[in-house]
């Protein structure tokens, strides 16, 4: 199954999130199939920059989104 999650990039103590679509067997930091987004979670406020076209694609295309992706969509406006 294809999953959109989160890659952990960036120093110790110091993380940024690419938003990813990967297959769900994939390790957390592996492989991954596209780049659809970014989050950073220690600017204030925090940044979310999401491709919406990508994204719309990959859940029509049966994509899931994992709980935390879920609530990034749902502030960023893109899903209910």
């Amino acid at each position: 199954m294809v999953k959109i999650r989160l890659k952990r990039m960036g120093a110790k103590k110091q993380p940024f999130y690419r938003i990813i679509v990967a297959d769900s067997r994939s390790p957390r930091d592996g492989k991954f199939i596209e780049q659809i987004g970014t989050y950073d979670p220690k600017a204030n406020p925090s940044l979310i920059n999401i491709d919406t076209e990508k994204v719309k694609k990959w859940l029509g295309n049966g994509a899931q989104p994992t709980d935390t992706v879920k609530k990034l969509l749902k502030i960023a406006g893109i899903t209910e």
